[in-house]
């Protein structure tokens, strides 16, 4: 037998990807961050008020299928939105979580990284959200909402030190 590591299978995305019709602009969001390489949107179904979602611009299902700059870009906006959390009230400390994968919990087939704002009051909150996780209506959030708090992260990201 060859001691030579078979290539990892990768899942056949049939689906249009929903990331990538909101960075087309055919699906609506609650856009938090623009820029070159990376858009930020809140999550519709949110752990926390002000989870985002940030994803590289280029499809790309696996953190590995991204470059070293694409990978960059995207820790970069998680830290500058996390910062912009923290400067809103919306959070005391963050979540950055990555499921890297359909066997990881990846919803959707596209690399994206998670900041979820957390509180120091907020343990029942998120396992509440924990233990229903998979009863989205739960949880989904009115685009009135979503926007006015994407609103107020995009103020405190535009007064953040450059």
């Amino acid at each position: 037998m060859s001691s030579t590591a078979l290539p990892r299978v990768r899942e056949v995305d049939v689906a249009p990807c929903v990331f990538c019709g909101i960075l087309g602009g055919e699906l609506e969001a609650s856009i938090v961050l623009d820029e070159p390489e990376v858009l930020g949107f809140l999550d519709l179904h949110p752990w926390s008020t002000g989870h985002a979602l940030l994803v590289p611009r280029r499809h790309a299902q696996h953190l590995d299928e991204l470059t070293e700059a694409e990978r960059a870009s995207l820790i970069e906006a998680g830290n500058r939105v996390s910062r912009a959390m923290r400067d809103a009230g919306l959070a005391d400390d963050v979540h950055f979580v990555i499921n890297d994968g359909p066997r990881a919990a990846q919803t959707v087939p596209h690399a994206h990284l998670h900041v979820v704002p957390r509180s120091r009051h907020d343990r029942r909150r998120m396992l509440a959200r924990l233990l229903t996780a998979m009863v989205p209506p739960l949880w989904k959030r009115s685009r009135d909402d979503l926007d006015r708090t994407a609103a107020t992260l995009r103020e405190a990201l535009a007064q953040a030190p450059k």
